[in-house]
């Protein structure tokens, strides 16, 4: 079996995100995803990646991951490259699934359980405008809401609101804010209050920092939240500073949950060695694929530290985290968004993914267990590059 064809396939609607689709010459197509600048992702996947991979046999998957990261590592494999790398290696494995009738998380040695725990991002997106939500003093009520579908954790951002009605840049990137006035802080734990007032500690709560705060005002929104039982801060400072997260650490009795924003195992060491986080939280589709993040989440079980998949980054990546997640024994529970699950997510791929009850299983479906929609294919706004071919 040989590798005949790389295509990338971008949708206007849908920005921020990045399809491959890797052919072999058994007629085996496999799916990856990225997000975050596709255009140049595709251009590196085309241009770079591409000569590396067609002709070769897809099932030497660690052999390609490995000439593929020392390629763009003679020039630096931070950012797009290892995203490109990262959509690769998850449709590599894909295809390593179909040839041998299995799932992923049997190639990756079974499952150490059948079902996973997630929890709920309150993005919105059609219907379920959770953000709009919880923004405008309807924190209780979501939390209500989630609770009744069985989720019994969420993920909010309190701290990063203006005041009044939040704007559509409330949780986006942006620079770090060296100051934290009173008023924010209080509007930020009246937002937790509502939670638990509302349902008390049925509703576990992570705070998303969008590594927006230095590290004084992560203090004080730390301390601020400890009588809350608060489940996680998360990326409360930027983590390019190891040193800074494990003196927050020091100062909070609260977990700190670090990070999507990291790049391989090589970025993940050094804040597990510096005891720089109780949570690890790797992006599958981000930080190198299957492959990378599984060492990722060895290197953290080495130390006794719990896992996290992050998502709110696409429907292929939180297949590919599931299977993942299904199969570490150090996994925690899973990041979902079920505005985007249960919208725009199924028409993307052929199937939903299976969560009810708070907890997501797999099919046991050969490979990821699912594929693009030949009608996303064919949707005006798709950008289809085909440029890489053996045929």
């Amino acid at each position: 079996m040989r590798i005949t064809r790389l295509e990338t396939v971008r949708l206007g609607r849908h920005p921020h995100s990045l399809w491959l689709r890797i052919h072999t010459d058994d007629s085996l197509i496999g799916l990856g995803e990225t997000s975050y600048a596709p255009r140049a992702v595709s251009a590196l996947i085309h241009d770079q990646l591409a000569p590396l991979l067609l002709g070769r046999n897809p099932l030497d998957i660690e052999r390609h991951w490995h000439t593929m990261f020392a390629h763009v590592n003679a020039y630096g494999y931070g950012g797009a490259e290892t995203r490109a790398i990262s959509a690769v290696d998850i449709a590599l494995w894909d295809i390593a699934g179909q040839y041998c009738g299995q799932p992923i998380y049997n190639l990756l040695g079974g499952r150490s359980r059948d079902r996973i725990p997630v929890y709920n991002t309150c993005l919105g997106h059609g219907p379920h405008q959770d953000d709009r939500t919880w923004m405008t003093g309807q924190a209780g009520q979501l939390a209500a809401d989630l609770l009744s579908q069985g989720i019994s954790a969420m993920k909010i951002w309190p701290f990063d609101l203006p005041p009044g009605l939040a704007d559509a840049e409330a949780g986006a990137p942006g620079p770090v804010r060296h100051y934290l006035d009173k008023d924010s802080l209080k509007r930020g734990v009246a937002c937790v209050e509502e939670i638990r007032a509302a349902v008390g500690d049925k509703m576990q709560i992570a705070i998303e920092g969008n590594a927006r705060w230095n590290l004084p005002a992560a203090i004080q929104i730390a301390r601020a939240l400890e009588p809350y039982n608060i489940m996680w801060l998360e990326e409360m400072i930027p983590p390019d500073n190891v040193e800074s997260y494990a003196r927050l650490k020091a100062e909070s009795r609260i977990p700190l949950c670090v990070s999507e924003r990291l790049f391989t195992r090589f970025g993940f060491r050094r804040v597990v060695e510096a005891n720089a986080a109780d949570i690890i939280m790797p992006d599958i589709s981000w930080t190198g694929g299957i492959s990378e993040t599984r060492k990722i989440c060895a290197q953290a079980d080495t130390y006794y530290l719990p896992v996290t998949g992050h998502d709110a980054t696409g429907p292929v990546a939180l297949w590919a985290a599931a299977h993942l997640m299904l199969h570490i024994p150090n996994a925690m529970i899973l990041e979902t968004v079920r505005a985007y699950y249960n919208g725009w997510y199924n028409d993307i791929v052929t199937a939903p993914i299976p969560i009810s009850e708070g907890t997501l299983s797999l099919p046991h479906k050969p490979g990821l267990g699912v594929a693009l929609r030949e009608e996303a294919l064919s949707r005006p706004d798709a950008r289809i590059e085909d440029g890489t071919s053996a045929e």
